[in-house]
């Protein structure tokens, strides 16, 4: 039996709006394909069913190919089990076959004179749309409130020139920094507006996802994101908003709160996917910033959701649930992999299903 019901972007929209919902909407970002075939196996009668269907997503955040040079991806060539890829991003990629993981082997920027020269291929490629709307529709067929998605200036600055050189840059070279970062944003944005439009999306509008934060602490000083970053957020913002997006979400792992106050002052309406072993903490988090900022996410999938004791399972969940009585939050996590048992998974449900419906009324189905 799934949560997911046809009143999905009702809840989302009272919750957003930090309205009491009738019940609690819920959102989990991924569930690793490892998880997935283990909670299949788990139980047979699942062979059929998309998880996301089951655990009842109440909204979706697809994405256009916002690289780059979108043209330029696929394989290049293949040499004694490396394949190497030009991955759209302005780089070459070396991975093994049956592998994930990847090393950068060659890049577009590497000077600043390079930046000058580089010119991104258009937002208006219709090769960016074609999945991205098969899944808009397919999302809103489900009842789903639809976002869409955008990478952020930081992240995407990174893969454009590596972390390393980058953050050096922005010690080193700030100026140079922010160039980088300027280009990349207004890319961003194109591509951003170019999917609002096409997508019809207006009704929810846009997460942008910039993971510029480990578990301590952002990547660089509050000093350095309200210098390089917050004018550019700004910008991309507000001209998200002018075009018809009625709220901006950003989906930042790690521990944000050192630049919460700053990303309200950029127009951010909520962040996701508050992740307790960050230090973030949705009950704390809404005694400062109820009316002002919403939460997506708030559940453990790191040390609670994988541990072996369900009492505390319990109390996280129905603790954080509660949070959320008077909107503001979507309760969710990160992303399920296989470290967490199709036994917690199915617990977790149980709990939203029986504690989640703020309202007699309302119930799951």
């Amino acid at each position: 039996m799934s949560i997911i019901s046809n009143d999905s972007a009702d809840l989302v929209k009272k919750a957003l709006s930090f309205q009491t919902p009738d019940r609690l909407p819920v959102f989990i970002n991924a569930f690793w394909d490892e998880f997935t075939a283990i909670w299949r196996q788990h139980d047979n009668s699942r062979a059929d069913i998309e998880i996301e269907d089951y655990f009842g997503n109440d909204l979706c955040v697809p994405v256009a190919l916002e690289e780059f040079f979108p043209s330029r991806m696929g394989e290049i060539e293949r040499k004694g089990g490396d394949i190497f890829s030009d991955d759209g991003w302005g780089r070459i990629i070396r991975t093994k076959e049956g592998t994930t993981f990847y090393e950068v082997v060659e890049r577009l920027l590497k000077t600043p004179k390079d930046l000058e020269a580089i010119e991104f291929e258009p937002a208006d490629l219709a090769m960016r749309y074609n999945d991205f709307l098969k899944q808009i529709i397919g999302q809103r067929q489900k009842g789903r409130a639809v976002f869409i998605k955008i990478g952020g200036p930081f992240i995407r600055s990174t893969f454009f020139r590596g972390e390393t050189d980058f953050l050096m840059d922005l010690l080193q070279d700030e100026s140079f920094a922010i160039a980088i970062v300027e280009k990349v944003a207004d890319h961003l944005l194109q591509v951003g507006l170019e999917s609002l439009r096409r997508a019809d999306a207006y009704e929810f509008g846009v997460w942008i996802f910039d993971d510029m934060c480990n578990i301590s602490a952002p990547m660089f000083s509050p000093q350095t994101f309200e210098r390089v970053f917050l004018p550019v957020y700004k910008h991309l913002v507000s001209e998200l908003k002018n075009a018809g997006a009625r709220w901006v979400i950003l989906h930042c792992d790690g521990n944000l709160s050192p630049l919460l106050d700053l990303l309200i002052e950029a127009g951010i309406d909520g962040i996701n996917p508050v992740e307790p072993a960050a230090g973030l903490n949705i009950p704390k988090l809404m005694e400062k910033y109820y009316g002002r900022l919403s939460f997506i996410g708030g559940l453990c999938n790191t040390k609670i959701l994988p541990g072996n004791d369900p009492d505390r399972i319990r109390r996280h969940v129905e603790e954080t649930i509660e949070a959320g009585k008077n909107g503001g939050l979507v309760l969710g996590t990160h992303s399920i992999g296989p470290d967490v048992s199709p036994e917690n998974f199915e617990l977790l449900r149980q709990i939203i299903t029986t504690k989640g419906c703020y309202r007699k009324k309302s119930k799951f189905i």
